[in-house]
């Protein structure tokens, strides 16, 4: 099994990392490049409570993970958020995307926060297996998705 090496998001990672999440997220949706990678460099300029990880594999960046504040159009009056998570289709299945989840787990937990949430639909074997719970599914845009959550 490969060990990924994760750091904290820096500017030379930016522009990889949003084109991997443009087509994982947000194909069809209008979102640019441009206003993701200014997404993720706000992340980058934040308060530090506020997180962007990379994982790197001989120092490209394979994946990401961030800690938000506030998710993006969320009808749950919830904070904080484990957000983005995204490992590049090759890397899949040898620990990157559990060592990214941890790593935003860590960081949550070091601000002090008492619970994390996150959105996900397809992925909540993934996360359960990981020590999150299932809280409530509901529909978005005409789509099924699940409120997770995990005590820190």
């Amino acid at each position: 099994m490969m060990r990924p090496t994760i750091e904290a998001m820096a500017e030379g990672d930016v522009e990889a990392i949003a084109r991997l999440r443009l087509k994982a997220f947000f194909e069809g949706t209008g979102r640019t490049l441009d206003e993701d990678m200014a997404g993720l460099r706000g992340l980058i300029a934040g308060d530090g409570f506020e997180a962007a990880f990379v994982a790197r594999d001989q120092g490209q960046p394979i994946g990401s993970c961030l800690l938000v504040r506030n998710e993006i159009s969320s009808p749950h009056d919830l904070t904080p958020w484990l957000a983005g998570l995204i490992v590049e289709e090759e890397h899949r299945g040898g620990g990157v995307g559990t060592a990214l989840v941890r790593t935003v787990e860590a960081h949550a937990a070091s601000a002090a926060a008492g619970t994390l949430y996150l959105y996900t639909w397809q992925a909540r074997g993934f996360y359960e297996a990981l020590g999150w719970s299932a809280l409530e599914t509901f529909e978005q845009d005409g789509a099924p998705m699940l409120l997770m959550s995990r005590k820190l």
